[in-house]
């Protein structure tokens, strides 16, 4: 299920996203309507979001948030960008300590709310702390000392990179959720069928064959291993990328 954002009304989602902040008051407000919106979808998904299910969460009624908030596409535009609100703003300190810093910080704000990586990000919504988002990270690389269009791609790296990785835990979070197996059970079933299928398989893939050997134990905790292991790869390739940004700084490009 893939959403896109920008699909409400512009003249009505961008004033709500830039408003001032307002005083906390008992009552219905935008911001409550918010919160709750993004509540449900922690709970439910956005497959569960409905002006509905809110209403209900606020005990009114879904029309009594049309006073607050147009419809559906606008809510989800402030939810999105309120939830943005959550990162840091501000990483000081060597720019490769920061950088890490931030993608763990990204990584588990996916995973807080994973219906935010059911959001496209090929239309931006525009909100300010999308714009924050943008100015942390940009902070962190200007230090770097890389010119501005090597730096637009390294932002773009970073946060694709961070976003994937969330998505390949959420994924095999929401699949045990969903089939009832876990991922190990589901390994286990198949591993030996293919074994017994393909008995030359080292000869015929010997590259996949080799990206297994050198194994790392696997954790001592109750966390799933492919969920340990995605979070391991995450790190690795972390670095991977955190190098390519070092090697960036003296290249004209």
């Amino acid at each position: 299920m893939v959403v896109y954002a920008g699909q409400g009304d512009p003249a009505r989602t961008v004033p709500l996203l830039w408003r001032a902040p307002a005083e906390p008051k008992p009552g219905l407000s935008v911001d409550a309507i918010v919160d709750a919106a993004i509540a449900v979808a922690d709970e439910s998904g956005l497959a569960g979001l409905s002006m509905r299910a809110v209403g209900e969460r606020l005990g009114v009624t879904a029309m009594a948030l049309y006073t607050h908030v147009p419809g559906k596409s606008e809510l989800l535009e402030l939810m999105y960008d309120r939830a943005l609100a959550e990162l840091p703003s501000d990483y000081p300190g060597e720019w490769r300590d920061a950088l890490a810093a931030w993608a763990d910080d990204g990584m588990a704000f996916y995973l807080r709310h994973p219906w935010l990586l059911h959001i496209s990000q090929a239309r931006p919504v525009l909100g300010p702390n999308e714009f924050q988002l943008l100015e942390t990270v940009a902070a962190v690389l200007h230090r770097v000392g890389l010119r501005p269009r090597v730096a637009r791609g390294a932002v773009g790296a970073l946060l694709n990179y961070v976003r994937g990785a969330a998505q390949t835990v959420a994924d095999a979070r929401a699949a045990a959720a969903a089939t009832g197996q876990t991922d190990e059970d589901w390994w286990y079933a198949r591993s030996p069928l293919l074994e017994a299928a393909v008995p030359d398989f080292a000869d015929r893939f010997p590259m996949a064959s080799w990206l297994e050997d050198d194994p790392e134990p696997p954790p001592g905790d109750c966390t799933p291993y492919l969920e340990w292991d995605a979070r391991r790869s995450f790190h690795v390739g972390l670095d991977i990328l955190l190098d390519g940004i070092d090697a960036a700084r003296d290249q004209p490009r």
